[in-house]
This record gives C-alpha cells, structure tokens and sequence, in this order.
C-alpha cells in the first residue's frame, strides 16, 4: 500500500508568522489550512491558493478580492479575515480559525432539519448576508458548503471568493461561476448578479434544508440551469411536514425567477424571517407573487398563495392566505376585493416599474443598433482601425505574425529588459491597445536581456559606503557572505561578488545581486600574553583556542609559559575558526664542558665551540704558559647559550 505524498506546506511557515499546522480542507481554488499565528499566539485558518491557479492574474484577482471584500465586512454571523500575502511562490489569505462542520456535512447526517434549526441557521444567514449586502458586497457563491456551524454555537458564512461590488453586477463572456443547484435565472440566463441573487441562493438553500433535497435536479449542469431560468420552485410542503405555510411563502417569494418579485436584499428578508424564528407572526411581503402552478400546490387544506382572495372561509394571514376546503369552492366562486396592503401597492409599483422598463428596453434596442453601426463602421468597415496586440513574452516570428495578423507591419529593434529573457519580444511602440490605421508600422522590442551597468570600485570602502554603491550603480544590494581576519579594519569589504559566487568584471547587469565579503579587523597581538589571557582575548573576537592545533618552543625573548606566535588552522582566518598557540619552554639550556688541565687558549676554544663566552684574567702574553683549572660557573652546569664562562688557570714558567 502506497500511502499519499507529504503536503509541501505543511511544516512551513509563511511570512516568517504563520506556522502551517494541518490540512482543514480542499476546495475549488484554495487549500485551507490550520495554522499558528506566532506573533499574536493564536489558532487561525490560512487559506492558500492552489499553485496552479496563481499563474493565473484571474484566480489570483478572484483571489485577493475575497480578502477585500471580507476585510470589509465585520459581522458575528460572518467569518473574519485578519490578513493576507504572498510567500512561498503562494498567495494566502487568513481567516479566524473556527472548530465547526459545514451545513453540508449536518444535512449528509441528519437528511433534512426540522423547522426550528432552519429558521435558526436561516436567521444567522440572512444576518450575515444582510451586512454584506449593505456594504455593497454580493456574496454570489451561497451553499451550505459556505454555512460554518462552530462547535460553540456560532454559525457563520465565510468564503467570498465570487464576491463583488454590486455596481459591478454584470459578467464577461466566460462560464458561469458558483454551483450551479443554487444560480439564480437571471445569473444563468444573462449572467447578471445582484443582492437579489443572493436571497435566491438562499430560498434554494432554505427548501433543501427543510426536504433534504434540491428543487432542481438533472445529469447534466445545463439540465439544472434549464430549470432554474424556466422551472418554479415548489413549495418545501409537499415534501416536509416541518415547513409551515410561512416557509412555503418565504421560499416561494425568494425563489421568483423575476428579481422584481423577490426581497430587494437579505435584510428584507430578513424582515419578513425574524419574526418566525421567535414564534411570531411575519410582515407582509413587499412583492406580489403569482398564483401557485396547480402542479405545486401542497394540498387543498395548506396551499399558500401570498396576495390571493379567501375561498371558502379562508383563514387569512399577515403576508400568507391560507386556502382552506378550496378544492370545493370551485372556480368561479365570488372573489371579494382584498383590502389595499402593502403587497397590492407593491404590485403596482412593480407593473409602473414594468411599463418604464419597456420604453428604457426600447431606447436601448436603439442605442444598441446605432453602437453596432458605428462599431461595424469603425471596426469592420471602411474607417476600420485596428487595435495593437499584446506581444510580451513571445517568440519574435510569433510576435510579427499577430500585428501582421491585424495588418500591421513591424520594425524590430534590440531593448533591454529585466523581466523578458533574451531574444523575445519585450513590447510595441505604439503600446498594445493603441488603434491604428491598418498597414501602419509597430516598433517591436526585442529583448537582449538586462542592462548592463558599469561595476563600481567597492573593494577597500566600509561596508555601509559599498552597499550605498551598489545601489546608487544599479544593482540589487545582497548579504555579507562571510567576514575574514585582514590587515584591513573591521567591515572594510575585501571581494565583491555575483550570483554565481565569482568576482565581478566591469560590467554587470542592472538589478542582479552583489554579494560582499568583508574584513573581519587584524588577527589579535597576544604575543608575550599568558595562555589564560591569549585565551579570552581570542574568545572575544570569536576564536576558539584548541590545544590540539599548539605547540611548545623555546625562546630566548619570551618567559616561560608566555604565547611566543597565533597557529592559525586555517588560511584565510573567519571568526568562528580554531587556532593554537605556541607556548615558550624558555631559553634553551647546555651543558658546560669540562676543560680542566687544558691548555688556556684551547680550553677557551672548546667553550666557544660549545656556545658559550668564555673569559679569562690572564694577559695574552702569558696564556701560552697558562693551563686551565676550571671555570665558573662550574663543568656540568646548564646555562643558556651565550653565556660568559669565566675559566680559571695557573702559569708555568
């Protein structure tokens, strides 16, 4: 059995403050993970974006536009987001870490969830989605994956990975974002998002936590979308006996495929849920909803159709009209006008807003036909220009082939650059974007790789004048590699160096690295110092003595036990190093020869050859007539060499 490879991450700590701890979970664009926080000593979940995404500027914008748009938002019903970077070659954000499931795994364990826990998780929900929703923020991504319920309680919504602005509420062309159960029509049929689609995803979500199921289901995405731009919503009842005809009409009002119809935002819902959840009775809705198809009523005693008459002594309800018996009061029976409510002046503001969103739908069926003619003018036809390529990065033949695909000619000349490697094409002049009358000429760039800058004289400055040096030339400041013992005073740099370890030249590209080596001061003088004293004065400049590497010598000029000479062991010297020391034994002691019964003159010969200074009171005149009798110091003695013998004798005449 092969067991799964080690997650890089874990072990390593990003930014040099957040220790990676374990995995929590996988999801689409991120991995989450448990971490330390070293710096505040708290748990936090890092969330970090799939590495093959991060080449990606879009996952990489959808990416850090979660961190913004929940930074901005400060909720107890939404999860906190405390910081957000890149290391690592990833980019990560932090959130509070919350010990919890996800309401996902509770339906998997419980199927469904009985009215009371609906309304509690609803609330919380909506709460939550209200305060982003009055921050401008849509959340656009709501499922239970994204509902957090904490061990101690506390239920939160977090992930605002789709989340945007809700002036930014249109999409570009690409696919559709967000799980498909829960688009609303208008996300999947004009890819238009709002506060409104929100409350849909969250209708959608209501009714699968009271069934345990989605409304819509099918084999293939399209099928499910299909029916979320064509199909009503049922009312949960017909497959729950825990949705009372208040969630029949709360689901159905926020599930209206027309946006019109539904709550403006979370916090009308809001409005509308709030009561319920502590056993009150609801406000009405501010919407009118449309009769209940006959395929979705729940039963003839529990249908809930909001802003309809009462047949059949009806039971009516703020915002819900409960049809009792009216499987048998028929169609055509009488139908009493119903008051004037909030919901009726709901429904004719929202038929005014319908006509004036006719005229405005014409006025831009006619801006749109005038824009396509000026567009096929200016784009495809006769006054057609064409607009400069984006060529960064490529190969320079495939660079001249999308400006000759624009019929564009192109002039290529040599640029530097720091972030093109050499030989492909840096950019255009004019800049890409910039329209032009077709046949025009484009400067191409080629790239030759950085600049390269003349190298400044930097061996022999202090270290705090090199580094201003090499920043003032061009380059990359980088680190002292390493401080050896010089003739030079401390920190005066010795070698400058390049990435790849050499010696610079006289030119070197603009923003590379320039390692220093520096000068670390003179080896310390402990000659004639006691062993005790050469030993601590070397330990305060970071050398350590080791008797393994010294020596003992004799020496005329140094006492006994005193250091004559360092030993380094090493060549250069770095502090750190071992080094001996050569001890002195003293002056080096001979023996004194015995030349009693010698003649003088040779008895002085033969203490001369031995190396000593011998002396005598008698005159030159009469050595020859003189013998030796001794000396003194005395024959056998040991004395230093050089030494004055003084020999004594007697004259035979």
């Amino acid at each position: 059995m092969t067991s799964a490879p080690a997650d890089p991450l874990i072990g390593q700590t990003l930014d040099g403050r957040y220790a990676i701890r374990s995995r929590i979970a996988r999801g689409g664009m991120a991995m989450v993970y448990l971490a330390a926080d070293l710096r505040l000593e708290r748990r936090v979940a890092v969330k970090v974006m799939h590495e093959h995404l991060a080449e990606d500027e879009n996952f990489t914008r959808r990416f850090e536009q979660e961190a913004r748009s929940a930074a901005r938002l400060s909720h107890p019903n939404l999860v906190n987001v405390f910081d957000q970077g890149h290391d690592l070659g990833r980019t990560y954000l932090v959130m509070e870490y919350l010990p919890s499931i996800t309401l996902r795994e509770l339906l998997k364990q419980q199927k469904r969830l009985t009215a009371e826990q609906t309304l509690e998780i609803g609330e919380a929900v909506l709460s939550g989605l209200a305060a982003a929703h009055q921050a401008g923020i849509v959340h656009r991504d709501l499922k239970p994956e994204n509902v957090m319920l904490a061990d101690d309680g506390r239920i939160k919504l977090g992930d605002f990975g789709l989340a945007r602005a809700v002036s930014a509420n249109t999409t570009t062309g690409q696919a559709l974002l967000g799980t498909i159960a829960y688009l609303s029509p208008e996300l999947v049929t004009r890819g238009v998002a709002d506060a409104r689609s929100d409350v849909y995803a969250f209708g959608i979500m209501l009714y699968e936590m009271l069934t345990g199921v989605q409304p819509f289901t099918g084999e293939q995405p399209m099928q499910i979308a299909y029916q979320h731009a064509h199909d009503e919503v049922p009312v949960p009842s017909l497959r729950s006996a825990e949705a009372s005809p208040e969630l029949d009409e709360l689901v159905r009002w926020t599930t209206q495929r027309d946006p019109e119809l539904r709550p403006r935002d979370a916090t009308e819902a809001l409005a509308y849920l709030e009561p319920l959840r502590h056993g009150l009775v609801p406000p009405q809705a501010t919407r009118v909803l449309p009769a209940a198809d006959p395929a979705d009523a729940v039963s003839p005693e529990t249908s809930v159709l909001a802003g309809t008459t009462v047949l059949g002594g009806a039971t009516e309800m703020t915002g819900t009209t409960v049809l009792a018996g009216a499987a048998s009061a028929g169609a055509t029976a009488p139908q009493p006008e119903a008051p004037a409510t909030p919901l009726d002046r709901a429904a004719e503001e929202g038929a005014a807003r319908g006509r004036r969103g006719r005229w405005l739908a014409a006025l831009a069926v006619l801006l749109v036909v005038l824009a396509g003619g000026a567009g096929w003018w200016f784009g495809q036809g006769p006054g057609s220009r064409v607009a400069v390529p984006e060529v960064a990065g490529l190969e320079i033949e495939a660079a001249r082939s999308a400006l000759a695909e624009r019929s564009l000619e192109s002039d290529v000349v040599d640029c530097t650059s720091l972030d093109i490697a050499a030989g492909l094409a840096v950019g255009t002049d004019p800049a890409p974007g910039t329209r032009l009358d077709r046949g025009s000429s484009v400067t191409l760039c080629r790239s030759i790789g950085p600049e390269m800058k003349p190298v400044p004289t930097l061996i022999g400055l202090d270290r705090d004048a090199a580094e201003a040096a090499i920043a003032e030339a061009g380059f990359t400041v980088g680190e002292v590699l390493e401080q050896r013992f010089s003739d030079d005073e401390a920190d005066t740099v010795l070698a400058a160096l390049g990435t790849d370890g050499e010696g610079l030249g006289e030119q070197y590209p603009e923003q590379e690295r320039i390692d220093l080596i520096v000068s670390a001061g003179p080896l310390p003088d402990v000659v004639g110092a006691t062993v005790a004293d050469a030993t601590r004065t070397l330990a305060d400049r970071e050398l350590v003595v080791d008797e393994t590497l010294g020596s003992e010598a004799h020496s005329a000029d140094i006492p006994e036990g005193s250091v004559i000479a360092l030993l380094p062991a090493t060549d250069p010297v770095r502090p750190g190093d071992a080094v001996g020391l050569q001890v002195s034994l003293g002056p080096e002691l001979f023996e004194i020869p015995d030349v009693s019964g010698m003649a003088l003159q040779e008895a002085m010969d033969a203490l001369t050859a031995a190396g000593f200074a011998p002396s005598t009171l008698v005159p030159d005149a009469l050595r020859g007539f003189a013998k030796a009798t001794g000396t003194d110091p005395a024959a056998g003695e040991r004395v230093p060499s050089g030494t004055e013998i003084r020999v004594r004798s007697t004259i035979s005449l």
